[in-house]
C-alpha cells in the first residue's frame, strides 16, 4: 500500500494544496473579474470561511500571473502579527520581515524586495515603497490573513497601504488584495477602550471591490472527484457523486475530507474496491465523531451569544428577532454556518447534522442505558417507531421539566431534546436527515433506517393554527418524499396537564395517514 500512497494523488485536507501532490480543479474560475481588476490597478479584498481554497487560489493566481510577465505577484501571510500584546513598531519589523521571507520563495532574486537587514525602515509602507520604486513591473500583493491584525496595529496597517495609495504603480504596489475571512467593512479594532470598532469609517476605504470566494459548484464536485477515476481507475459513481456533493453542499474542506475518509481510511488505498453510498454515509459519520479542527472550529462558534441566537432560531424554524442585527447574519455568513441566500439555513447537510447533535450531546451522553437501538427493533429487524415516540412521551413526561430549565439552548430544548433521543436510537444503524430554515416553523426529519424512511415534522404549539399548518406541511412534505405517512410531533409549552398533552393517533389527511404525537 506504501507503493500506492506514494505514486498517487491524494485528496488535501490539510493547508495549500500543491499540483503535483493533490487532486485539484482549477481554482481560478471560482472569482470573476480578479484580473482586470489587477489590469485597473485598484485596491479590493476577498473573503471567504477557513479552508474554503483560499490561499490555494491566491498561489495559483500570483503563479499566473508572474508566468505572464506583466506584473511582480506576491502572496504574504500577515498572521506572524496576529496577537493582541505586539506593540505597532514591533507589528512593522515583523511584518516587512514576512514580505522578504515570502518574496525569497516565491519571487526570482532580481524581483525581491531588498533584505531589511541591510537597512533600518521606518514602517511597512516604506517598504513597499522602496520594492515599488526599484521595479520596472508593477507589484501585485497579495495580503492573507489580514483579519488576523488586532486593533492599533490594523488600524496603522491600513492607513499605511491608503497612504500609499496615490503612489502607485511606480511607488507603491500597483494592486493591492486584503484576504481574510470577513470583509473589510467587519474588521473590528478598538483604538481606545470604550471607543467604537471600526464600523463603517474604514481606513482602507479605497477598495474597489469586495469579492466572496464560493464554495465549489457541483460540477466542480464532480470534476475533482473524477480525478481520482482516471489516475486510478477506483471511479466514485455518479450516484456517489451525488450524495457527497449533498453532504458537503461544495464547501471544498467537506468535499475533500468525504472523499479522503472513504480512499484512505475505510478502503486503505485498496484501488480495486467499490466506493459505495454505505461507504460515504460511514464516512460522514466518522468525519462528524472525529470532530477534526474544521469540525472543531465550528462548534466553537456555539458559544458565541449572536451564533447561539441565529442557529435556534434556525432549529426552532422561527423568524429572527428584530434585535438581531444584519451584521450578526453577515458574521454567520463569512464564518459558512449559514448559507448566502434566503431562507437562511445551514449553509451544507452536514453542517445541519452536526451542529444539532452538538448541541444535544450532553443530552445524548445522559440518556438512560435501556435507550438503545436493540430495544425498539422487531425480530424482523425494523425500526418500531411507534413504540419509539410512545417511550419518548413517557421519557418527556418524567424528565423535560428538569432538563429545559438547566439546558444551554433553552429557546430549542424541546426539538434538541427528541434529536438527542433519535439520535441515541438510529444512530448505528440508520440515517437522520434534518431539514430546518427560518421562519418555516418546523424541523422536517427523514429517518431511514435499512429499507424503511420515517417522515418526521416537529412543531412548537404557538398558536390555535398551529396544527392545521403542521398537517398542510407534513403532506406537503410526505409529496416531496414519495411517501404515504408520517409524524407530526406537537411541542406544547402552555401550562396544560400532561394527561391533555400527551396523545398518539392516527388521523388521515389530503389522502396521506398521519400519526399525531402530542407532548
Amino acid at each position: 500500500m506504501s507503493d500506492k500512497k506514494r505514486k498517487y494523488k491524494t485528496f488535501n485536507t490539510a493547508g495549500l494544496c500543491f499540483p503535483e501532490k493533490h487532486y485539484m480543479v482549477d481554482p481560478l474560475p471560482r472569482l470573476e473579474d480578479v484580473e482586470t481588476l489587477i489590469d485597473e490597478e485598484l485596491y479590493f479584498t476577498i473573503h471567504a470561511p477557513r479552508q474554503t481554497g483560499k490561499t490555494t487560489y491566491l498561489y495559483a493566481l500570483a503563479r499566473k500571473l508572474n508566468a505572464g510577465g506583466k506584473h511582480i505577484a506576491l502572496v504574504v501571510s500577515f498572521e506572524r502579527a496576529g496577537y493582541r500584546s505586539i506593540t505597532v513598531d514591533k507589528a512593522n519589523e515583523t511584518l516587512i520581515d514576512c514580505v522578504y521571507r515570502a518574496a525569497d520563495i516565491q519571487l526570482p532574486e532580481k524581483y525581491r524586495p531588498q533584505n531589511p537587514k541591510k537597512t533600518q525602515y521606518i514602517d511597512l509602507k516604506e517598504y513597499l515603497e522602496t520594492w515599488a520604486k526599484s521595479q520596472k513591473k508593477p507589484s501585485v500583493l497579495f495580503i492573507d490573513e489580514i483579519d488576523a491584525l488586532f486593533d492599533d496595529v490594523l488600524i496603522s496597517i491600513l492607513r499605511q497601504l491608503r497612504d500609499g495609495y496615490q503612489g502607485r504603480p511606480g511607488h507603491f504596489p500597483a494592486s493591492i488584495v486584503l484576504v481574510g475571512l470577513r470583509d473589510i467593512r467587519e474588521y473590528k479594532a478598538v483604538i481606545r477602550d470604550g471607543m467604537p470598532s471600526l464600523g463603517t469609517a474604514s481606513p482602507f476605504n479605497v477598495k474597489s471591490d469586495s469579492l466572496f470566494l464560493t464554495d465549489f459548484s457541483k460540477k466542480e464536485v464532480f470534476q475533482l472527484l473524477d480525478l481520482h477515476g482516471e489516475a486510478t481507475g477506483q471511479v466514485f459513481s455518479n450516484a456517489v457523486k451525488e450524495k457527497i456533493y449533498r453532504l458537503s453542499g461544495g464547501q471544498p474542506w467537506l468535499t475533500n475530507a468525504l472523499a479522503r475518509q472513504i480512499v484512505m481510511k475505510l478502503l486503505k488505498y485498496d484501488f480495486s474496491k467499490e466506493i459505495t453510498l454505505e461507504l460515504v454515509a460511514r464516512a460522514k459519520e466518522q468525519l462528524i465523531q472525529r470532530r477534526d479542527t474544521h469540525l472543531d472550529s465550528l462548534v466553537d462558534k456555539l458559544k458565541e451569544e449572536r451564533v447561539k441566537r441565529i442557529v435556534q432560531a434556525i432549529i426552532n424554524g422561527d423568524n429572527i428577532a428584530y434585535d438581531i442585527l444584519d451584521d450578526d447574519i453577515a458574521y454567520l455568513r463569512d464564518l459558512g454556518i449559514v448559507s448566502r441566500s434566503d431562507p437562511l439555513k445551514f449553509a451544507n447537510s452536514i453542517y445541519a447534522e452536526i451542529i444539532p447533535r452538538i448541541m444535544a450531546y450532553t443530552i445524548q451522553a445522559s440518556l438512560p442505558m435501556e435507550i438503545q437501538t436493540p430495544w425498539f427493533v422487531k425480530e424482523s429487524g425494523v425500526l418500531d417507531m411507534e413504540k419509539l415516540l410512545k417511550e419518548f412521551q413517557e421519557f418527556y413526561r418524567r424528565n423535560s421539566e428538569a432538563w429545559l430549565e438547566r439546558y444551554t439552548f433553552k429557546e430549542s430544548a424541546h426539538h434538541l431534546l427528541l434529536m438527542a433521543f433519535l439520535q441515541r436510537v438510529v444512530n448505528n444503524s440508520g440515517e437522520i436527515i434534518r431539514e430546518m430554515a427560518v421562519g418555516n416553523g418546523r424541523i422536517d426529519i427523514l429517518i431511514r433506517f435499512g429499507k424503511q424512511e420515517f417522515a418526521l415534522e416537529l412543531k412548537i404549539q404557538r398558536h390555535s393554527y398551529t396544527v392545521e399548518d403542521g398537517k398542510k406541511q407534513l403532506s406537503r412534505y410526505l409529496d416531496g418524499l414519495g411517501l404515504e405517512e408520517g409524524y407530526l410531533v406537537i411541542f406544547d409549552p402552555g401550562d396544560k396537564e400532561w394527561e391533555e398533552k400527551l396523545y398518539f393517533e392516527e388521523i388521515e389527511y389530503q389522502g396521506k395517514k398521519i400519526t399525531m404525537v402530542g407532548l
